[in-house]
């Protein structure tokens, strides 16, 4: 478990309580950096990934100015969104990880549940 920083903790913390509500649907976990962010989701049941996407795919790094503002975040969003129900998910729960619901953790988030994710 995560001894060292608050982020840490904070991120144990928000997964425990993922887990606890999850009843059994896949989690649509986020990472950013101060550069990129990535987002993907993973079927916790039986350890695998299921859809992913970032910043850094060349079809997506093409049409963005910067990997790290809120419009890149919405279309990663939309872009997990899609191929998670083309691999046929649809209810999700949303791991911020120890980040908080803000700026382009919310950009995603919002852009998914347009894409037709329910969470």
């Amino acid at each position: 478990m995560a001894n060292g920083n608050s982020f840490e903790r904070r991120r144990a913390r928000v997964r425990r309580s993922i887990k606890k509500v999850a009843n059994g649907r896949p989690r649509l976990s986020v990472f950013r950096s101060s550069k990129q962010i990535y987002a993907q989701i993973i079927d916790d049941a039986n350890g695998l990934t299921v859809a992913a996407a970032s910043t850094l795919e060349k079809d997506v790094k093409g049409t963005l100015k910067t990997g790290a503002d809120s419009a890149a975040a919405a279309v990663v969003g939309k872009l997990v969104a899609e191929r998670a129900l083309a691999a046929g998910v649809k209810q999700v729960v949303f791991d911020r990880g120890g980040y908080l619901f803000h700026g382009r953790v919310k950009a995603l988030a919002d852009a998914a549940r347009e894409g037709g994710l329910e969470f």
